[in-house]
């Protein structure tokens, strides 16, 4: 039985949505630019997006899809989440978001869901507001479309990596997808050096409010060589001129060379992410 009111959202809520989402510029970045883009109806989304609150006051937000995001979300939240969620077979791949909610709303689902592969708990969120007064690479730039092939590689093994499992299974041409879409909608980075990525970065969530930079990855044969700090430079330079008035990432809070990086490229903590992987 639901603890407190939680329904299905469609596009008459979206007035509502959007002020919560300006609510939350960062933690809810990636609900934002789907809705922003596609609206609430699930006809036009490839997941479904409820809502905890009253019709006259939403509260707080999840998306179901490939994720699952809980956005603003309180305890009381969490809990009629956890509950509509729990009585369905796990679709998501992953649940993501500020760890306030992330965390609580694994612990009531890990009963029903099973084991996760990974859990990773403390994800420091973080933010740019101006140019880095570090120097920028300036063989940093925009990936051209017939490049699409120089940078697969590289985002392949910067996911496996990360992440521990290949974006591709069984031949799946569906990250190659995405990785050209990323090029054609001019966000994605690099630096190459004798016909190889060296470095690269995607900007692969834009709002109004914030551009969120992923898949930062130095080539191993580069790393130390300061490669990623004049490259993330050149990142938030560019993006802040021309995409967003703020660039955001999260960061594993182990990863202390990427986290010296984002230093000195003047990134500030905003926030914490969680993530579970499936």
């Amino acid at each position: 039985m639901l603890t407190a009111p939680v329904r299905l959202l469609g596009d008459t809520d979206r007035a509502s949505v959007e002020r919560l989402l300006d609510l939350e510029p960062y933690t809810g970045a990636q609900v934002a630019e789907r809705i922003a883009a596609a609206g609430l109806s699930r006809r036009r989304q490839d997941a479904r997006i409820f809502g905890y609150g009253s019709r006259g006051h939403l509260e707080s937000l999840c998306w179901l899809g490939a994720n699952l995001i809980p956005v603003r979300a309180g305890s009381a939240a969490v809990a009629a989440f956890a509950d509509l969620i729990g009585s369905e077979t796990r679709i998501c791949s992953s649940i993501v978001g500020d760890a306030t909610a992330v965390l609580p709303l694994w612990e009531r689902l890990r009963p029903v869901w099973g084991r996760a592969r990974d859990v990773r708990e403390c994800q420091p969120l973080l933010a740019a507001e101006t140019a880095p007064m570090v120097a920028a690479d300036p063989a940093v730039r925009l990936v051209r479309p017939n490049e699409v092939g120089l940078l697969y590689p590289a985002s392949v093994a910067m996911y496996t990596e990360e992440v521990g499992v290949s974006p591709v299974v069984d031949g799946d041409t569906g990250y190659r997808d995405r990785v050209a879409d990323l090029v054609r909608g001019g966000r994605a980075y690099a630096r190459f050096i004798d016909g190889q990525v060296a470095f690269k970065a995607e900007l692969a969530v834009i709002t109004r409010h914030t551009a969120q930079v992923q898949g930062v990855w130095t080539a191993p044969q580069w790393r130390g060589c300061g490669l990623a700090t004049a490259g993330m430079a050149a990142v938030v330079a560019d993006a802040l001129r021309r995409v967003a008035p703020t660039v955001t990432l999260y960061v594993n809070d182990f990863n202390a060379p990427a986290r010296r990086v984002y230093a000195r490229c003047g990134f500030r903590r905003v926030g914490t992410f969680a993530t579970v992987l499936f």
